[in-house]
């Protein structure tokens, strides 16, 4: 039996009214610490970490209202990337729970309350929902946060990242997401990378087109990413490019590098290339100047 699988059968128990219910951590010392997220919301301060079964010493807890991790590399990845890393955390907990306040607020709920603390609309970012990470589902918002930390570089694929519900009347725990178990995202994001020397090389040919009005040789990759991304989304829907239908029952495989070959073909017909500078011949790319390294002659001691 694993750590988070000793915790939920201790705390079963412990809920029907078995008052020993625990686990013994000295069998689970390979496994501890634990980083865990949950919400700021101040009831959970008499049951967090009780309810695992964890010392305070063993349980890394980190906090913010709605137990809400926005992306991948947001500031609160940060935090649990260096709780593991630094900290010596081994596995990680998204705990959120019910009777959620932020889970409750309305957009136009959480306007006004802003409104009422002298804050007004226009001082806000334009997409309240994303930037304050509003929810619907306490549940749903916990499989998106585990979600998230899988996906994130930060996290190594060796940490088990669980999502768990606490019933903040009843000190339950229920357990969404089984980090124990194989991650779907996690193996996909591996098939990208490892197709990405691919893309790259296939991605070449548009050095010399412009993509928004952006020329691709003078830009940043990762400045091309951030602009380039929704205009081609928008560009392929308008010239309707879609993959080619196989025949009945034929699986579709589509990787970075075929989706990349498609663009290509696609920005070959349709998007304008970029002025040629002068004494540039056309179709050939300028070759930059060869780096030459300098030897530096090994200090005499003296």
């Amino acid at each position: 039996m694993r750590l988070f699988e000793a915790i939920l059968e201790a705390n079963s128990r412990a809920v029907a009214g078995d008052t020993t219910a625990s686990i013994r951590q000295s069998e689970y010392s390979a496994e501890l610490p634990i980083a865990a997220l949950t919400c700021i919301d101040a009831r959970l301060n008499p049951l967090v970490p009780d309810v695992l079964g964890v010392a305070e010493e063993h349980f890394i807890w980190l906090r913010n209202a709605g137990n809400i991790i926005t992306s991948p590399t947001s500031s609160t990845m940060r935090s649990l990337a260096l709780a593991c890393a630094v900290k010596g955390a081994k596995e990680i907990a998204v705990i959120g729970h019910t009777d959620c306040q932020v889970c409750k607020t309305s957009t136009m709920q959480l306007l006004d309350k802003f409104k009422n603390l002298g804050v007004e609309r226009h001082l806000l970012p334009d997409n309240i929902n994303e930037y304050f990470g509003l929810f619907s589902s306490e549940r749903q918002n916990v499989i998106k946060a585990c979600d998230t930390i899988r996906q994130s570089p930060l996290i190594g694929p060796k940490i088990p990242v669980h999502g768990l519900l606490l019933d903040i009347h009843t000190g339950q725990l229920e357990w969404l997401v089984n980090g124990y178990q194989a991650w779907p995202a996690s193996n996909q994001w591996n098939d990208t990378l490892k197709s990405a020397g691919e893309t790259l090389e296939k991605f070449k040919s548009l050095t010399d087109f412009k993509i928004g009005g952006m020329s691709l040789s003078d830009t940043k990759i990762g400045e091309t990413v951030a602009k380039a991304e929704d205009w081609i989304a928008h560009g392929l829907q308008k010239l309707e490019m879609k993959p080619s239908e196989g025949t009945e029952g034929e699986e579709k495989h589509f990787s970075a590098a075929n989706i990349a070959e498609q663009i290509v073909d696609v920005a070959q017909k349709h998007w304008p290339k970029s002025p040629q500078p002068p004494g540039r011949p056309v179709g050939k790319p300028a070759v930059p100047p060869p780096i030459r390294v300098r030897a530096v002659p090994p200090r005499i001691k003296k």
